[in-house]
C-alpha cells in the first residue's frame, strides 16, 4: 500500500513524470539528429522532412485538449500509461518506414502518444505539491527535457554509428514500452484518494481518510468564459510566437546572415540547451514566492529585451552569445510556468483540461511563426523583419498577462 511507504509519495511521482518527459522530448530531438541518415537512406526531401514533423505536431495539436479532459476525468496514471504504450509502439514503427507516407503516419502515431507527456504529466506534478511548492516541482521535472536533448544529442549518433538510424528509434520506443510498466506500478494520479495531502502543504503527510473528489462540480463552460482564460491563452500564443520565430532559425541566422563559421553557429545550439536547464531551475521556482502572473511579466519582459539584443546587436559574438544565453533561461521556464497558471487560476478538479486547451494557442504560435518568419526570410533575404516582428509578439504577450485578474 502506498501509505505505508516512508517516502511521501509526491517524490516517486516526480521522478517517474521526469522520466517520461526525458523519454518523450528524446523522440523529439530524435529525429532531427537521424534525420540525415533517414533522408539518405530512404531518398526524402528537405520540405519531406519538414512534412514528417508537421505530421506529428498536428496530431500534438488537435489531441492535446482531450487528453486534458480525459486525464481530469480517469486520472493521469491511466492517460500516461495509455500514451506510453502508443508513444513506445510510434517509436518501433519509425523504425520500419518505408517512405514519406509510412514515416508520416508513424510520426504522427508518436505526436499522438506524446499528448500524454506533457499535460498529463504536469497536471499530476501539480496536483501532487502545495501550491507554494508547485514552481520548485514543475523546475525540477523540466530539466527532463532540457537533459533529454543534450544526452540524446550525443547518444544517437553513437547509435547510428555503430548500428543504423533504424536501431535509434528502437531503442527509443522500447524505453517508451518499458515506461508502461513503471507508470502503472508508480503513478498515481493524485493524493487526497491515497490518503496523502499535497507535499510542501501544511501538515503534509497522510489523511485519515481519502477524499471523494467530484468532477460534476464544476461548469467547463463557466471557466472557458472567462477573461482569464483567453488572457493568458492569447499570452501564450504571443509569447511562442517570440520565441520559436528567433529559436528555429538562430543557426540558420548566424551562418548564413552573420556568416559566422558552422562550429560558432551550432555552438549557439548548445548555449541555448545550458541556459534552459538555468532557467527551470531557477525562474520557476521563483514564481513560487513572486507568484506566477509576475514572474510571467518579468519573465516576456526579459525575452522582449533579449529578441531586441540580438536584432540590433547581434553582429558582435560576444553579445549573440550573452543574450541568447539570457534569453533560454526564460524559454526554458516559459512554457512550465504557463502551464501552472492553471492551477492557480482555476480549480483543480480541470487542471488537465485547462491545461490541454491552452496547447492549442501555444502551437499555433510556433505553426504560424516558422510560416511567416520563414517566407519573410525568403521574400527579403534577411531575418531582420521576421525578428522584429518576434519583438513586438513578446511585447503584446507582456501586456496581456497583465490583464489577468485573480
Amino acid at each position: 500500500m502506498v501509505r505505508r511507504f516512508p517516502l511521501h509519495w509526491a517524490w516517486v511521482v516526480l521522478g517517474t513524470c521526469f522520466v517520461n518527459l526525458f523519454i518523450n522530448y528524446s523522440a523529439r530531438l530524435g529525429y532531427a539528429v537521424i534525420l540525415p541518415e533517414m533522408i539518405k537512406n530512404l531518398s526524402f526531401e528537405r520540405a519531406d522532412a519538414g512534412s514528417i514533423y508537421n505530421a506529428y505536431l498536428f496530431t500534438y495539436i488537435i489531441i492535446t485538449p482531450f487528453t486534458g479532459y480525459l486525464t481530469d476525468r480517469f486520472g493521469a496514471r491511466l492517460v500516461i500509461t495509455c500514451c506510453a504504450l502508443i508513444l513506445g509502439l510510434g517509436g518501433l514503427f519509425m523504425g520500419t518506414a518505408s517512405g514519406l507516407l509510412t514515416a508520416c503516419l508513424y510520426y504522427a502515431i508518436v505526436g499522438l502518444g506524446a499528448t500524454g507527456m506533457w499535460t498529463p504529466v504536469i497536471t499530476v506534478t501539480q496536483r501532487w505539491f502545495a501550491i507554494h511548492r508547485r514552481g520548485f516541482a514543475l523546475g525540477v521535472l523540466s530539466t527532463g527535457y532540457g537533459l533529454g536533448f543534450a544526452t540524446m544529442g550525443a547518444v544517437f549518433p553513437w547509435i547510428v554509428q555503430r548500428y543504423n538510424w533504424r536501431f535509434a528509434w528502437y531503442f527509443l520506443g522500447s524505453a517508451a514500452l518499458l515506461m508502461v510498466i513503471i507508470n502503472a506500478l508508480l503513478l498515481r494520479s493524485g493524493p487526497e484518494v491515497e490518503g496523502y495531502q499535497p507535499w510542501g502543504q501544511q501538515n503534509a503527510g497522510k489523511n485519515t481518510k481519502p477524499a471523494i473528489v467530484s468532477y460534476k462540480t464544476v461548469s467547463l463552460g463557466s471557466v472557458f468564459a472567462t477573461r482569464t482564460f483567453w488572457f493568458i491563452g492569447i499570452s501564450y500564443f504571443l509569447i511562442s510566437y517570440a520565441l520559436y520565430g528567433v529559436t528555429t532559425f538562430m543557426v540558420d541566422y548566424a551562418k548564413y546572415q552573420l556568416q559566422l563559421p558552422l562550429e560558432k553557429a551550432s555552438f549557439l545550439a548548445t548555449v541555448h540547451g545550458l541556459g534552459q536547464i538555468v532557467g527551470v531551475l531557477t525562474v520557476l521556482p521563483l514564481s513560487d514566492y513572486l507568484g506566477r502572473k509576475k514572474t510571467i511579466i518579468v519573465s516576456n519582459a526579459m525575452i522582449a529585451v533579449s529578441l531586441m539584443g540580438i536584432l540590433v546587436l547581434g553582429y558582435h559574438w560576444g553579445a549573440l552569445l550573452f543574450f541568447v544565453g539570457f534569453m533560454a533561461i526564460f524559454y526554458g521556464a516559459t512554457f512550465p510556468i504557463y502551464g501552472a497558471c492553471a492551477g492557480d487560476y482555476f480549480p483543480r478538479k480541470v487542471m488537465g483540461t485547462i491545461i490541454g486547451a491552452w496547447t492549442p494557442f501555444y502551437g499555433l504560435g510556433a505553426i504560424a511563426t516558422h510560416w511567416i518568419t520563414g517566407a519573410l526570410r525568403d521574400m527579403t533575404g534577411v531575418y531582420r523583419h521576421g525578428f522584429f516582428i518576434n519583438i513586438i509578439m513578446a511585447a503584446l504577450a507582456l501586456f496581456f498577462i497583465r490583464l489577468v485578474r485573480k
